[in-house]
This record gives C-alpha cells, sequence and structure tokens, in this order.
C-alpha cells in the first residue's frame, strides 16, 4: 500500500509486487555476464532465482537486502521500475569490479587523504627542463573522493591546444591504496588519462605527499610519461590559495619551492 499525490491510498497486491520484483531483478541480472555465477554470488538457489525471476516467488527480507546491497539498490524495485531509480551502476560500479575499484574501494577518510586545495608539481612531460606547478581541488561527494583542477593556460598554449576552461579541466577519482592513494585524472571526452600515486611524507611536514604521475600516450624520443609527484595540501587557507594560483604554469628548478625541489629530487632519474 502506498499513497498517491491525491492523498489517497493505492492498493499493491502481492502478485503486482512479485511482478515488478520479478522484472527489475531481470533488468539487475542482465548486467551480470552469467545468471548461474550471480546465483553463486548471492548464495540463492538457481531454481528459486528463476521464480523470482518470472514473478512466482518473493524473497524473505534477508534475501531482498542481500540482493539489494549486491546491486546497489534499495528496496524501492518492489514498487517501480528499474529505470526510474536512481542507482549506481556504472562502470566502476559493476559486479566484477566494484569491490575492487568501485563504491567498496573509493570511501578514503579524511586523516589518509583530506579534502581541500592541493599545490602539485612535476618535471614537465613535453619539456624536459622545466617544472610544472599547478593547483587542484579534492572533495568528497557520494562517499567517493574526487579530484578537479585545470591545466595552466601556458602549459595548454605550448602543446598547440585551445586554452579555454573547458578544455583546461581535468577530474578523477582516487582509490585507497596499501600505503598512499591513486588518482585516474582525466579531461571531458578525452581518451588520455593520468594515473598519479601518492604516499604521505613521513616527516614534520605531514601535509606533504610525493609519488609519480604517468600519462597514456605512445612512446617518443623528447616526450615523457612518467615523472615524480608533489602534493602539498593547503585545505582552505585562502592566501595560500591565492598565491599558488599565482605561481602555476612552468618554472625553473631554480625557482622552485625549495622543499618540492628536495622531494622531487631533480637530480636523480625516476625509476
Amino acid at each position: 500500500m502506498n499513497i498517491n499525490a491525491s492523498g489517497q491510498e493505492n492498493q499493491v497486491n502481492p502478485a503486482e509486487l512479485r511482478k515488478m520484483f520479478g522484472a527489475n531483478l531481470r533488468v539487475l541480472a542482465d548486467t551480470f555476464p552469467s545468471v548461474s555465477q550471480l546465483c553463486r554470488e548471492l548464495g540463492i538457489n538457481r531454481t528459486q532465482f528463476n521464480r523470482y525471476l518470472s514473478g512466482e516467488s518473493f524473497p524473505r527480507p534477508d534475501v531482498l537486502y542481500r540482493i539489494c546491497t549486491f546491486f546497489n539498490v534499495d528496496a524501492r524495485i518492489l514498487l517501480e521500475p528499474i529505470d526510474s531509480l536512481a542507482t549506481e551502476r556504472g562502470v566502476l560500479n559493476h559486479p566484477l569490479i566494484k569491490d575492487y575499484v568501485g563504491t567498496g574501494m573509493t570511501d578514503i577518510p579524511q586523516d589518509i587523504f583530506p579534502d581541500g586545495f592541493y599545490r602539485f608539481s612535476r618535471r614537465s612531460f613535453t619539456e624536459s627542463d622545466l617544472i610544472i606547478i599547478g593547483l587542484i581541488y579534492v572533495f568528497r561527494n557520494d562517499q567517493h573522493t574526487f579530484i578537479r583542477g585545470y591545466e595552466a593556460k601556458e602549459a595548454m598554449r605550448q602543446q598547440g591546444l585551445p586554452t579555454d576552461p573547458e578544455t583546461r579541466e581535468f577530474r578523477g577519482v582516487v582509490l585507497p591504496q596499501e600505503d598512499g592513494v591513486a588518482a585516474l585524472v582525466s579531461h571531458k571526452a578525452t581518451m588520455a588519462t593520468s594515473f598519479n600515486y601518492l604516499s604521505r611524507v613521513a616527516s614534520f611536514q605531514n601535509h606533504y605527499w610525493i609519488g609519480y604521475a604517468t600519462r597514456t600516450v605512445r612512446e617518443t624520443i623528447n616526450g615523457r610519461r612518467a615523472a615524480r609527484l608533489v602534493y602539498e595540501h593547503l585545505g582552505n587557507n585562502t592566501g595560500a590559495i591565492l598565491e599558488a594560483a599565482r605561481s602555476v604554469g612552468f618554472c625553473s628548478p631554480e625557482e622552485l619551492f625549495p622543499y618540492h625541489r628536495k622531494l622531487l629530487q631533480l637530480d636523480r632519474p625516476f625509476a
């Protein structure tokens, strides 16, 4: 039983509930490569599962909870078509990988990698004798940790690329690692992706992270595909953020902030 827009009660009989649930379960099951494997994952007998699909039977509350948890949906699958529900069914939450890179792997505690602005530095991928300095913002949404930022205009201009904000913007998702975090970062509608790995610096300067960045491009004689990477957490300190924003772009190793230069180990080849 539910309430319609006029405040009157709508009667929903058990047969309608079973039919709606069966139709929704069929849609969800179609996202899984094998029904037999799905039944094993859910711990449900195949014959019983087929009865759910056909609307002949309805699961116990504990089994319904198991199904909803597995597919990351809620009990509205009893009442509404699955297409009308706000579910998280993107590729990262496909049953085959969701516990590896999906919702089960993206809830990162603030003390591990806090929200706020970060200044980063690394060797330029295109100008080997220069350092690129950038500014990114880390934030949480729906238990995921995201990165958002903009490429420096000069860096885009030197590559012959447009310098409008939409082209310069990049976004990414942060994943927990055993000894740090990793991030997959990309520009909008692009097939090129950057992978960043970061581990917190073990010193009194605990607002620094050191790691490396790689980009998905072909090997060239002059181009660089991997470089050490430093993140400096600025939090929401307006003064520090504005100062960092003014320094975004290319600089020489001598112009780089001393502690960034020390962490980047510019005199040591990256391996």
